[in-house]
C-alpha cells in the first residue's frame, strides 16, 4: 500500500462513521480506531524500512509558474524527493551517511531515508551517477519531488 492510500484511508475513516478499521495485505497491516476524545488512533504492523525509487531526475529546468520557493534553484541532474517526509542522511545518528559528496553510486544503493508517517522509507538512485551536492540538510523538512541531491549521470 502506498503513502497516498494510507492518507486517504485516513482521511475517509475520519469523516466515518466507523469506530474502527482493520486492513490486511500480505505483510502490510494497518489499524485505526477512535480514541475517547475523538481522535483517530493508527497503528500499523509493517517493515520498519520500505524501500522506494527516487522521484524521477529532472532534466530541464522548471517553469516559473511551477517553482516552488521553498525549493533551492538548481540546475543539471537531481535526484528529488518521491513523498514528504523528513530527510535522513544516515540510517541512525550514530551511522555514517548512505552517500558523501563525489560519492559515486550504482542505481538501486540507498541514498537517504524520508520519514513520513512513522515510517522509515528508503530512497534508491534509480541510475548510476556521481553525487555532486547534497541539497538538502540532515532532519530537515522535505517536500514532494523537491531536488535532494545534484548528481551527475554516468
Amino acid at each position: 500500500m502506498e503513502f497516498k492510500d494510507i492518507k486517504e484511508l485516513i482521511r475517509v475513516f475520519d469523516k466515518s462513521d466507523l469506530n474502527k478499521l482493520k486492513i490486511k495485505d500480505g505483510e502490510f497491516e494497518i489499524s485505526m480506531q477512535t480514541g475517547f476524545d475523538g481522535g483517530t488512533v493508527v497503528s500499523q504492523a509493517a517493515p520498519a524500512v520500505q524501500t522506494i525509487q527516487a522521484a524521477p531526475a529532472a532534466t530541464a529546468p522548471a517553469s516559473a509558474s511551477t517553482t516552488e520557493t521553498t525549493a533551492p534553484a538548481v540546475s543539471g541532474d537531481t535526484i528529488n524527493s518521491p513523498m514528504i517526509g523528513t530527510f535522513y542522511a544516515s540510517p541512525s545518528p550514530e551511522s555514517p551517511a548512505f552517500v558523501k559528496v563525489g560519492d559515486t553510486v550504482k542505481a538501486g544503493q540507498a541514498l537517504c531515508i524520508l520519514e513520513a508517517m512513522k515510517i522509515m522509507n528508503e530512497v534508491e538512485a534509480e541510475f548510476d551517477c556521481k553525487i555532486v551536492k547534497i541539497l538538502v540538510e540532515d532532519s530537515s523538512p522535505v517536500e514532494y519531488d523537491m531536488p535532494l541531491f545534484l548528481v551527475e549521470k554516468l
